[in-house]
C-alpha cells in the first residue's frame, strides 16, 4: 500500500518562508522521480518542482525558480520543498507525487506522469 503524507503547510506573510515535507512509504522510494504540485482555487493543478531518484537533477516551474528548493532524503524516505520569498500567488494546496519507477532524464512537471499522490497541505500567503 503506497502512502504519501504531506506536512508543513500553514499561513505566512508575503516574503516569509515555509518548508513542506512529504513522507513516503509502501514502494521503492529510491527508484521514483518525485515532485511537488499545487492547485489554487479555480485553477488547474500545476507542477512546481521535481527531483530525480538520486536528487542530483531538479526541475522547477519558472514561477518559483530562485525561491523554492526541492530535495530528498533517501534514508528517511522523505522529500522536501523549501519555499522562500513567498508571494500571495503561491497560495494553494500543495501535493507531493511520485512517478512509476525507472524513468530517466529530467524529472518532469507533467501531472500525467505521476501515479502516486498525497492528500495535500494548504499554503496561504497574505
Amino acid at each position: 500500500h503506497v502512502q504519501m503524507v504531506e506536512s508543513g503547510g500553514g499561513s505566512v506573510q508575503a516574503g516569509g518562508s515555509l518548508r513542506l515535507s512529504c513522507a513516503a512509504s509502501g514502494y521503492a522510494y529510491s527508484r521514483n522521480f518525485m515532485g511537488w504540485f499545487r492547485q489554487a482555487p479555480g485553477k488547474e493543478r500545476e507542477g512546481v518542482a521535481a527531483i530525480s531518484t538520486s536528487g542530483g537533477t531538479t526541475n522547477y516551474a519558472d514561477s518559483v525558480k530562485g525561491r523554492f528548493t526541492i530535495s530528498r532524503d533517501s534514508a528517511k524516505n522523505t522529500m522536501y520543498l523549501q519555499m522562500n520569498s513567498l508571494k500571495p500567488e503561491d497560495t494553494a494546496m500543495y501535493y507531493c507525487a511520485a512517478t512509476p519507477p525507472g524513468l530517466v532524464g529530467i524529472p518532469p512537471l507533467r501531472l500525467g506522469l505521476y501515479n502516486y499522490w498525497g492528500q495535500g497541505t494548504q499554503v496561504t500567503v497574505s
